[in-house]
């Protein structure tokens, strides 16, 4: 009823909505990561569950602005750094406590394709001319989201006593971690390289 409540709202009070939501993205970040560092059952839940929130938020701010044209130049700058704050925020986390499995230098390849791909649009911007956002790259967005649910679901899980708990810690093994990463980081790569490639994407 309340979520119904919303979407009827008037677009002139729905305006700042998407920005708030992507202001809230970015404040959650840092307590997803102290969770995460705490271990605990507890602590795992809700870092899970934040990290869950804040990937719905990305997908509803955007369907928001759409919806009710509340689209900003300062929505644009913003959601591509909340949404690299979360992910790399949450990868970089996980490196330290994982070092046998959230490898260094696949975080490092992640993060320099996200880098390199916001330089582009840098660079571009200030020839006049606007990166439009290629569909394959939710395909990027995809793999990490799902990546990092799926281990920190198994985080929780591991707590769990009986079968449950073990077939989560077997799951988590630092090959199947790593080999899982590998896929991820070759996803993530990959779209990166089309940024570069691929000039269709460019409005002059």
């Amino acid at each position: 009823m309340r979520i119904s409540y919303i979407l009827s709202a008037p677009p002139s009070k729905m305006r700042h909505l998407p920005n708030a939501l992507t202001v809230l993205r970015i404040l959650v970040s840092p307590v997803i990561i102290v969770m995460l560092f705490l271990d605990s059952f507890s602590a795992s839940v809700w870092a899970l569950a934040l990290f869950v929130f804040a990937s719905i938020s990305d997908w509803a701010d955007g369907n928001l602005a759409r919806r009710y044209g509340a689209g900003s130049k300062f929505g644009q700058f913003l959601d591509p750094v909340a949404d690299k704050v979360l992910v790399l925020g949450t990868f970089i986390a996980l490196a330290f406590m994982r070092p046998d499995s959230v490898v260094w230098w696949l975080v490092g390849m992640i993060a320099l394709r996200d880098l390199s791909v916001t330089v582009l649009r840098a660079v571009e911007k200030r020839r006049g001319r606007t990166i439009k956002t290629m569909g394959i790259a939710k395909l990027k967005t995809t793999f990490q989201l799902t990546f990092l649910i799926a281990l920190l679901l198994l985080r929780v899980l591991a707590f769990v006593p009986g079968a449950v708990g073990e077939w989560s810690v077997w799951l988590m093994k630092p090959a199947i971690v790593f080999w899982s990463l590998i896929v991820v980081t070759l996803v993530t790569l990959y779209t990166g390289v089309l940024y570069f490639t691929k000039r269709e994407y460019i409005d002059e």
